[in-house]
């Protein structure tokens, strides 16, 4: 069983607790739009204290995470504000996908195997097809260019897992949950209101962000990844 220090405890209570006020910050729940703008920052920054002192041992990597999860603390203070914020808040987030893809090709190259990115690539377009005729017309490339980046980075990570990498498989869970929330985020957005929609939204995002940070190696505990191939 895994022991969880008391810091890891305080943290992913801390995370939790911020998340679920943000979350019930929606009309649904209490209708108080101020708990979003201040608990949604606040759980991000709860997952990049998490981060903070894991991977010492593999500091590329740790950089590249912290550097992706910052940019996503960028892009939520940026979707504080759903119409201005939109397009600063996408390319925040698309730039944070592109850090996390460093971080996950410092051992393994870009689409090491095929079968990942094939599947993703039949997710994205799938869901992209789907939501196409709902999309403004001037935000059909910027939001494209970031489903490529977002796929991109969920096939990494399940390149990672089917290499055997250690902690893969909660990095390849972080990588397909950060593709359900973005995909529900869309169909919120440009096709239809989903009920408890910031419910499944933020919870699928941070436990996304969660997991990536956890595929750092706790403190001591050095990453040895597998040859790249």
């Amino acid at each position: 069983m895994v022991q969880l220090t008391a810091r890891t405890r305080n943290l992913t209570v801390f995370t939790v607790v911020c998340g679920a006020l943000a979350i019930l910050s929606a009309p649904w729940a209490l209708a108080q739009p101020v708990l979003n703008a201040v608990f949604k920052p606040l759980a991000t920054l709860g997952v990049i204290a998490y981060a903070w002192d894991r991977g010492r041992d593999c500091p590329v990597q740790r950089r590249w995470v912290l550097i992706g999860l910052f940019l996503s603390l960028v892009g939520d203070i940026a979707l504080l504000w759903p119409q201005q914020g939109f397009l600063p808040g996408l390319v925040s987030f698309l730039l944070a996908h592109a850090a996390y893809v460093v971080a996950f090709t410092r051992d393994h190259r870009l689409a090491a195997r095929v079968l990942p990115f094939a599947a993703y690539a039949l997710v994205a377009g799938g869901i992209f097809s789907l939501l196409w005729p709902h999309v403004p017309v001037q935000m059909r490339g910027p939001v494209g260019g970031y489903v490529v980046f977002l796929a991109a980075m969920a096939a990494q990570a399940a390149v990672l897992w089917l290499a055997g990498a250690p902690r893969g498989a909660v990095l390849a869970l972080g990588g397909a949950l950060f593709v359900c929330s973005d995909g529900l985020l869309a169909t919120d957005k440009f096709a239809t209101t989903l009920p408890l929609a910031s419910l499944w939204i933020l919870a699928s995002y941070w436990a996304a962000q969660w997991c990536i940070a956890s595929w750092l190696s706790p403190e001591g505990a050095p990453i040895r990844l597998a040859p790249v191939r």
